[in-house]
């Protein structure tokens, strides 16, 4: 029985860039979900979670937020990351490692953004993190169901202190889209559909500069993947027109979360 209300559950995730060694392709930041959750257990993902009402409050709050429900996202990406990661993204003012450190024990004790920001005298920069994608598979028959929004975000030389929240999960982990995906072809890595397909599509930009402008080529729509039948055999598929260089898998084997 899904436990996922008829337009599901809004989350928000974050693909964080940093410049790949030697002029190599950027490496993404990658969380592996403890194996008890109930979504993706043991897949590895972007970090990222659920939208609380305390996000959609504090977007309600800011000034001259005219989608009061997209800040909200983007506030949920942020706060998220924080948790997740230790890295303050998307923040404004005096930040260090001591710093964000600081923050992410006092959100981890508060359970919201807010107090956070104003304790340490900082203010959110929305902007920092661009649209990239939104996926809701609503017709999949998952447990739960979210419509997540995707998001990127570039820490150019990635010159930063980063720690798994143990709880959630148990690994953070920088690669390549690439790599990522070589090693869920060697059974290495746990992908489910969506984690590999934005991979495959991330995979083709040699530098952050290359995904802004992907995304401004294919602005954001959401993505619900559907079922066709090819040779007598089920396939799960999404549209071929929104910027994804593999659009369908066979149903057999597919992970789906």
């Amino acid at each position: 029985m899904s436990d996922t209300p008829a337009d599901g559950i809004p989350a928000a995730t974050l693909v964080i860039f940093r410049r790949g060694p030697g002029g190599g392709p950027p490496e993404l930041l990658m969380v592996t979900r403890a194996n008890f959750m109930k979504f993706a257990a043991g897949a590895a993902v972007f970090p990222g979670g659920r939208v609380d009402q305390a996000d959609r409050d504090l977007a309600k709050r800011l000034s001259g937020i005219e989608d009061a429900d997209e800040a909200a996202h983007r506030i949920a990406a942020i706060r998220e990351t924080l948790e997740e990661t230790g890295l303050a993204i998307g923040v404004v003012g005096e930040i260090d490692a001591g710093r964000a450190a600081e923050a992410r024990r006092m959100l981890l004790e508060a359970g919201t953004l807010a107090p956070v920001l104003e304790a340490l005298d900082w203010s959110l920069d929305l902007a920092a993190i661009v649209p990239f994608a939104r996926w809701f598979p609503k017709n999949e028959r998952l447990p739960r169901v979210f419509d997540t929004r995707f998001y990127l975000a570039d820490i150019g030389t990635g010159a930063v202190d980063i720690a798994v929240d143990a709880t959630e999960n148990t690994h953070l982990f920088w690669v390549t889209a690439r790599e990522a995906l070589a090693a869920a072809e060697r059974g290495e890595l746990t992908v489910i559909f969506p984690t590999r397909r934005n991979l495959e599509r991330l995979a083709q930009f040699d530098d952050f500069d290359a995904a802004l402008s992907d995304c401004a080529a294919h602005p954001p729509r959401t993505i619900t993947p559907f079922f066709e039948e090819h040779d007598g055999e089920g396939w799960i598929c999404i549209p071929d027109d929104a910027g994804y260089p593999v659009t369908r898998e066979r149903l057999r084997g597919v992970n789906r979360g």
